[in-house]
């Protein structure tokens, strides 16, 4: 797109009030005092701000000590480090952490997200990671409990702590794979300011982020007050900007239309060739295969693409594999257009001493518009045509006249290219009440208390949805529809489908609604104190007792209910309810201190109750020890019994559809009766045909049928049978940091910590492709090919025997287990190139999967996804999108007072196709090894200005393949931007 001059002007005039706000930055670099950030440190506290504040409390624990005292591997990151990331949502920044798996980005490519991120850790789902702000809850944001992280005002985050472990018995459900922690400022005098906007080299993926914050202490210091206010807008980048997508998704719905014939019902093939012999045409041609309309009037064959006379380089149609295709991935929004309002209030106040009254605000109002590309007649009834209609072409006639049903009505197939994109339009609202009181009991004990409500409620709009009744009207009229709407519906040819008049747009079209609104209530009381002292401190001990109400509501319009719009699939009206009533123990307790070969010494244990309304009680519980055998020296394990119960969506989603990406065999899996098939084509390819024919293709068609599509649909509905996971999982690690304090190893730290999770009674969908997969026995479930397998009835074929849908509802599949090793690194050194306070830094994050397996039901073998590539799967879906051996993130350069020049490696290792798992002989490619470069730089002026500059994907990486992604890509694993330039300015005054 095109960006305005007001666009522009800003950008530039983010980029020149930040440097000249830092010219005063030279003359006092010589003075400065020595500064080193790591992008990412397992032992430092995550800035806040507020140099003289005390150790912040550790997250996955309610007892208080600091960060590198804690048994659990924790991975601190500063809010400068997501600052140089360039990154306008925060969940960009963190993604980059080999820790975390792309999970969902509402600002890339996704339509119906309401915009939300969610994060992922360890690929085991987004629901399965609890997202806090300074320890407490943060609304939901979707009926599947996910938390969008992009909600606060940048200007006032101090940090995030990830824990990457179970922590069920501190936190309760959700934290099977860990918590974020995302911290606020802990007090804040005068203006913070920051603005920040990006662009891509190509001119667009306009982005910007602008934050002010404000905050005050007040009634001679007893009381504090911090105010943040953010805006965040990005501009649409779609795939016809970018040459990798001009040729992706190869569609057969096509604009100018194809007659589909009934195997039942099929012209002769005398009809057939007689009228392309007309043409000029010497092959036969087989009369079950799809017909399209040349704007002549002519036909053509679409399979072979024979007497087809449109452009084949332009106007959005492309031969491919010598068939007539619309290759949809030009569509596709891989930048969505958002914008996003948020409000944050927090204030406390000491009400007598020893007594704080405490209160918290927030309320975001986010705008996200997606499209989806043009409407197709997909998902429930075909769309016809009586013969009596007058735009059929006259070759046409002939055809349709030679059948033994001569007046039958005929199915139709296409894509509405008449109507614009059908669009996403929704509206996105969050609000939260939060107030309390902490004070102290007696000496050694305090409490803390507080209660809270949040709303977030979801509008969406389906802008341009064609309404098939009303299509189907139009059709049906003896005049084509011209006496309900002027010229009325001309399907037959490109020209004509293109030349649909504004009244019959409006006639077959409208904007559909749904609305969904989801509240929380909890309540919670802690009570911390010290119990005895063994020699080495008080054992400390944190009582907790809580009550957590989650609401659900899902009203659809009457059309989204009655299957009435095209290509989208129904959805029911649903509601529901779920609470739960917690009571959780904590203890640390020093057992040596100062000692040789026991500098520290401790364990600790907690347990949680949680009685849900749903699934009944369920117990949590874990053990930690650290041991210090010198100062610089941490050795840390920790065994958690995690559980998280189903949630809301898990237990109350209606019947709801999205697209499952099948491909294109033989390179894909595509639909198993399909005569390009493994399994047609294997040795089993009669049987196969008969499971075929069982399911509803057409005993005439079953020798040539060919699925039209690379996708097909998916239904997702809730189930109240569900029970609460389980999940095991054990730590073991340590974490050296130098004890040298200068020299060449005077600034460095070392952790490695292994981890082990195995979760059972996995809560999840059984993924699509595998559905199909084990229906047509292609790894032995279904030896007999017997249409009545539990898999094989939950394909539904339409009237001419194409999957329709494929029903995936939530179950407890099975389990999961996954087990690897996580390594961070930092180090600096002094130099003397940027002046006396400037050190060169490395910081090395790694993680590697040794293993990620899925067991898809109880009692069947695990199946190995480790280096998988998975790309049609959603952000808590098991598999997740993928699970690469090796992740890193890696940064090093130059910093000091002054500011920081830097280079940022981002890899990830190669992947297999995700058809590999069943057929380890798959011919469908994987994706290689996939690395970017990032440059950075700031400049500061003391801790009043900073600047900021960068160049993302610096050597502009092109995009990989990705086979099992319906955009030949995953916009979510990898970058389709190419490369982008971003500047912002911070300032406090």
């Amino acid at each position: 797109m095109r960006l305005s001059l007001a666009r522009y002007a800003l950008s530039a005039s983010v980029l020149v009030l930040g440097l000249v706000a830092a010219m005063p930055v030279a003359a006092q670099t010589q003075t400065a005092p020595s500064s080193d950030t790591p992008a990412v440190d397992p032992t430092a506290q995550a800035d806040t701000s507020d140099a003289s504040a005390p150790d912040i409390v550790v997250t996955g624990s309610l007892i208080q000590r600091p960060n590198n005292d804690s048994a659990s591997p924790i991975v601190s990151v500063s809010d400068q480090a997501i600052r140089e990331t360039g990154a306008v949502n925060v969940v960009d920044a963190l993604n980059q952490i080999p820790s975390f798996t792309t999970a969902g980005n509402g600002n890339t490519g996704g339509q119906g997200t309401g915009g939300r991120s969610t994060v992922n850790l360890h690929g085991l789902g987004s629901n399965r990671n609890l997202v806090l702000l300074d320890g407490r809850r943060l609304p939901v944001s979707d009926i599947n409990g996910n938390v969008d992280i992009n909600i606060l005002p940048d200007a006032i985050l101090g940090g995030v702590d990830v824990i990457t472990g179970g922590a069920s018995a501190v936190y309760g459900s959700d934290a099977i794979s860990g918590v974020v922690n995302f911290k606020t400022v802990r007090s804040l005098e005068g203006f913070r300011a920051d603005l920040q906007t990006g662009i891509s080299e190509r001119g667009d993926a306009f982005k910007f982020n602008g934050s002010l914050a404000f905050g005050s202490s007040f009634a001679e210091d007893r009381g504090n007050l911090v105010a943040a206010f953010s805006y965040a807008q990005s501009d649409p980048v779609n795939g016809s900007t970018r040459p990798f997508f001009k040729d992706k998704t190869p569609s057969s719905f096509i604009g100018s239309g194809t007659f589909v014939p009934s195997a039942v019902n099929a012209p002769t093939a005398a009809a057939v060739n007689g009228v392309f012999s007309g043409y000029g045409v010497t092959s036969a041609i087989n009369p079950l295969l799809n017909l399209g309309f040349n704007n002549d009037g002519t036909l053509f064959v679409q399979t072979g693409a024979i007497n087809y006379r449109g452009d084949r380089a332009s106007n959005g149609y492309l031969i491919v594999g010598n068939n007539v295709r619309m290759p949809v991935g030009q569509q596709i929004q891989f930048q969505n257009e958002l914008e996003r309002k948020t409000a944050f209030v927090k204030a406390d106040y000491e009400v007598t001493p020893g007594i704080t009254a405490y209160g918290q605000f927030m309320y975001v109002n986010l705008a996200v518009r997606t499209e989806s590309g043009g409407s197709l007649t997909q998902f429930g009834a075909l769309t016809t045509v009586p013969v009596t209609n007058p735009f059929i072409p006259a070759a046409l006639r002939t055809v349709l006249a030679s059948r033994p049903n001569a007046t039958a009505p005929f199915t139709w197939n296409g894509r509405y290219v008449g109507v614009p994109y059908k669009n996403f339009n929704e509206q996105y609202t969050i609000q939260q009440y939060l107030a309390g009181v902490r004070g102290t009991i007696t000496d050694g004990w305090t409490f803390d208390a507080f209660a809270s409500w949040d709303k977030s409620a979801h509008q969406l709009a389906i802008g341009n949805a064609v309404l098939k009744n009303r299509v189907q009207t139009l059709l049906n009229a003896a005049d084509g529809g011209r006496s309900l709407c002027a010229g009325g519906l001309n399907i037959f040819g490109d020209a004509n489908a293109r030349s649909l008049s504004a009244a019959c747009r409006d006639y077959i079209t409208k904007t559909a609604f749904s609305q969904e609104d989801l509240t929380q209530t909890q309540a919670q009381l802690q009570i911390n104190g010290k119990l005895f002292d063994l020699g080495a401190g008080p054992a400390q001990l944190a009582l907790l007792g809580s009550y957590r109400k989650n609401t659900y509501d899902y009203v659809p319009d009457s059309d989204l209910r009655a299957q009435n719009i095209e290509s989208v699939i129904a959805s029911a009206p649903a509601n529901g309810d779920i609470s739960v009533k917690e009571a959780a123990a904590q203890i640390d307790i020093p057992l040596l201190s100062d000692r040789s070969f026991f500098q520290e010494l401790g364990v600790g244990a907690a347990v949680r109750i949680s009685d849900y309304s749903v699934t009944g009680s369920v117990t949590s519980y874990e053990g930690d020890a650290r041991w210090r055998p010198f100062q610089a020296l941490l050795v840390r394990g920790s065994y958690q019994r995690a559980v998280r119960a189903p949630n809301i969506g898990e237990l109350f989603t209606p019947a709801s559809g999205t697209q499952l990406v099948i491909g294109t065999p033989p390179g894909a899996l595509g639909d198993p009766c399909d005569v390009r098939s493994t399994a047609r084509t294997g040795a089993n390819g009669a049987r196969v045909a008969t499971l075929c024919v069982a399911q509803g293709v057409p005993s005439a068609a079953i020798g040539s049928y060919t699925f039209p599509t690379t996708a097909t649909g998916q239904t997702i509905a809730g189930n109240l049978d569900l029970t609460p996971e389980r999940a095991d999982t054990y730590n073991i690690g340590f974490v050296f940091d130098s004890p040298a304090r200068d020299g060449l190893f005077g600034d460095f730290t070392l952790s490695v910590d292994y981890y082990n999770i195995k979760v059972s009674n996995v809560i999840s969908t059984v993924p699509g492709l595998t559905v199909l997969s084990k229906c047509f026995n292609l790894d032995g479930t279904n030896p007999n090919y017997e249409a009545g397998n539990l898999y094989c009835s939950l394909i539904r074929r339409n009237g001419v025997g194409e999957i329709d849908t494929v029903n995936t509802p939530y179950l407890n599949i099975g389990g999961l287990r996954t087990d690897g090793v996580e390594v961070q690194a930092n180090w600096s050194v002094p130099t003397r190139f940027l002046g006396d306070t400037s050190r060169f830094f490395v910081n090395v994050g790694v993680d590697w999967t040794r293993n990620y397996e899925v067991q898809l039901l109880p009692g069947t073998a695990f199946l190995d996804y480790t280096g998988i590539s998975n790309g049609g799967a959603g952000p808590t879906s098991v598999p997740p999108r993928a699970t690469p051996k090796w992740k890193a993130l890696s940064s090093f350069g130059l910093r000091s007072e002054a500011g920081t020049l830097g280079l940022r490696w981002r890899f990830q290792d190669k992947l297999a196709d995700v058809s590999s798992v069943l057929t380890p002989a798959t011919a469908q490619v994987g994706v290689d090894a996939y690395s970017l470069w990032d440059l950075f730089a700031t400049v500061k002026a003391g801790r009043s200005y900073e600047v900021r500059l960068g160049v993302n994907n610096l050597f502009d990486k092109d995009l990989p393949f990705v086979a099992s992604s319906q955009n030949g890509t995953d916009v979510a694993l990898y970058d389709p931007i190419g490369r982008s330039f971003y500047a912002g300015v911070r300032f406090n005054f």
